[in-house]
């Protein structure tokens, strides 16, 4: 019989966050897991010193994938400061990653240090979005009013349950997002 390929990290840290997203950090189990993955708790082990570095490796790997890299990859492209928002909004809040955003948001009501971690990587959003703002507005009231209506929107758009005639919920999210870009008059 041959030898089962070992489970890396990352497939236990996206298992992880998908159950995270799915149910709460109560939902992440390493038996639970380990299942899921078609393996032995064992290997988790391998990969990490229990289950509090599990989680706190989680939350790096949510950072990283939703803050750094799309800091990052919205400022490579290139672009004016508006379509740097609006990357960054469509890679920060697609569906699979605002699930797991809006998980460590509930977390964080209950975890200091979850609520510490949120706080610092939520103000280096908001110094993103006062930032690109600043390229193109000059009141420093229309920036900060602006930048968080931006990231409200963002983080907001999944309990909205409105009606909105004549536009899908999509379409009226995008339309509130396209309007909080204009151009000052």
């Amino acid at each position: 019989m041959p030898a089962l390929p070992r489970t890396t990290r990352a497939r236990w840290i996206a298992a992880g966050l998908e159950a995270l997203a799915r149910g709460g950090p109560d939902a992440v189990r390493v038996e639970t897991l380990a299942t899921e993955l078609g393996v032995t708790k064992g290997g988790f082990y391998g990969h990490f010193d229990g289950r509090p570095a599990f989680l706190m490796e989680m939350l790096d790997e949510w950072e990283r994938r939703c803050t750094k890299e799309v800091i990052a990859h919205a400022d490579a492209e290139g672009g004016d400061a508006a379509d740097k928002i609006r990357r960054a909004g469509r890679l920060t809040f697609s569906e699979d990653l605002h699930r797991i955003d809006l998980a460590i948001r509930a977390w964080a009501r209950n975890d200091q240090s979850v609520a510490t971690r949120l706080r610092r990587i939520d103000n280096e959003r908001m110094q993103f979005l006062r930032t690109m703002f600043g390229a193109f507005i000059t009141d420093p009231d229309e920036i900060e009013a602006r930048s968080i209506l931006t990231f409200t929107l963002a983080i907001g758009r999944h309990f909205i349950v409105a009606d909105h005639p004549g536009y899908t919920k999509r379409e009226a999210i995008q339309l509130a997002g396209e309007h909080l870009l204009r151009p000052p008059p």
